[in-house]
């Protein structure tokens, strides 16, 4: 029998991928998953996930962002004496300088940058520190909200007011950030969260390969209806049909429905002792005092002023205390940022399912006419349990049954053999 996984491990389950895309000739794009090895760990730093999207000619993007998520995460656990949002952040701007540094010793790799995006889930709730346009998002029941605002120059243009929520200009590119690390000394790094964790929620992180071609509320359709692995390597295939233009890498993070404690509150962790001996001084030094109030109405004023005089002292005590504890734990649970910045409803509905029916029946054809070797079966059967879904009206069991037909083919068609002369498939046109 396999031993049983820690509480705080078995309540998340993760998934993460990385893809050149069909447009790139190599993968600028890096991803780091820390789990936390021990309940102590759990505690103090939480889960750990962070994306980065690197630029830069030659290998220097890809440099980049490799750099950003291996030391992204070893700053942030050695910085134990800070809360987690401070650590964080200095987590980031440590990776900034040493991604500058390196990128001014080298011509080939002057002027590198990278976007990172670090979420930190912990027993009282999930941090992010951010700089550029790779996202983050989290999905609960049926709503998904973007909790990072894109420095980039759209977003940017409309936060000063140039142009409504919603409205784009054709003229602004949008690939044009505001901000990254590496390309100068210095970087602002946006705070957000904490973020309450509940059962069921999901996080997701991606860089703009998947956002630049995959609508926010069809991210959380997926999410609804696939389990981590599966979502991510949907969101990667259809990003991929619609193009691929850039690199995709996607995190998907799940809370489970059942079996999971609730978040821990304020007093929780490290900061749990010092809270019940916080009430424990309020409550004597209540007691004395009105041990001592009771001593000078009987007359007994000697013990009555050492009773006060404890009772202060109690009160003193729980002040330092209280003083130490904010110092230490309080800042980490402020809220900070200003998420969510985007929100959708995303209940799957027939409107999306017969998209995802388009998508299959156009991968069909594309088969059938290259005379591929696929397993129909499979295919087949993934298409029938869709139709029968959709036909009881049942759209997220029809989009599920979608989404894994066009994983199903999608995987098919990559393993297939090209002869020479032939065209490649259309989704790699």
């Amino acid at each position: 029998m396999e031993p049983r996984r820690p509480t705080w491990e078995s309540c998340w389950e993760t998934a993460g991928q990385s893809d050149i895309g069909l447009r790139r000739a190599n993968n600028q794009d890096s991803l780091a998953i820390w789990i936390a090895n021990t309940e102590e760990q759990w505690k103090q730093r939480g889960h750990l996930f962070v994306v980065a999207d690197g630029m830069g000619a030659h290998a220097a993007g890809e440099l980049a962002s490799k750099m950003a998520t291996d030391l992204v995460p070893l700053a942030y656990h050695k910085l134990l004496d800070r809360p987690p949002h401070e650590a964080l952040a200095q987590a980031v701007r440590d990776a900034n300088d040493q991604i500058y540094f390196r990128g001014m010793a080298s011509d080939d790799f002057r002027g590198m940058g990278t976007t990172v995006s670090a979420l930190a889930a912990l027993p009282h709730g999930a941090i992010i520190a951010h700089v550029g346009d790779s996202r983050v998002y989290r999905l609960r029941g049926e709503v998904i909200e973007q909790l990072t605002f894109d420095h980039s120059l759209v977003w940017e243009l409309r936060r000063a007011g140039q142009f409504p929520a919603g409205e784009t200009l054709s003229y602004i590119p949008k690939n044009i950030i505001t901000r990254s690390l590496g390309p100068t000394p210095e970087v602002q790094v946006d705070l957000e969260g904490p973020f309450p964790i509940q059962p069921g929620d999901v996080f997701l992180l991606c860089t703009d390969g998947l956002s630049g071609q995959v609508r926010d509320e069809e991210i959380g359709k997926i999410l609804s209806i696939l389990p981590p692995k599966e979502a991510v390597q949907t969101l990667i295939d259809l990003a991929n049909l619609r193009g691929g233009p850039d690199n995709i890498t996607v995190i998907v993070a799940r809370v489970a429905d059942a079996g999971c404690p609730p978040p821990l509150s304020p007093c929780a962790g490290q900061a749990r002792a010092p809270c019940w001996l916080s009430w424990a001084m309020w409550l004597a030094a209540i007691a004395l005092a009105a041990a001592g109030g009771y001593c000078l109405w009987a007359g007994r004023k000697a013990l009555a002023v050492g009773l006060v005089a404890m009772a202060i002292i109690c009160g003193a005590a729980e002040k330092l205390l209280g003083w130490r504890l904010r110092a230490t734990v309080a800042p980490s649970l402020e809220r900070l940022g200003g998420a969510p910045y985007a929100r959708k409803e995303c209940r799957p509905d027939l409107e999306f399912v017969t998209e995802l029916a388009r998508i299959t029946r156009q991968l069909r054809e594309a088969a059938l006419e290259a005379d591929w070797n696929i397993k129909w079966e499979e295919f087949h059967e993934f298409e029938s349990q869709a139709e029968t879904a959709t036909g009881k009206q049942k759209y997220a069991d029809a989009a599920r049954a979608y989404c894994r037909a066009i994983s199903f083919m999608m995987e098919q068609l990559r393993h297939q053999q090209v002869k020479e002369g032939d065209p490649p498939p259309p989704f790699m046109r």
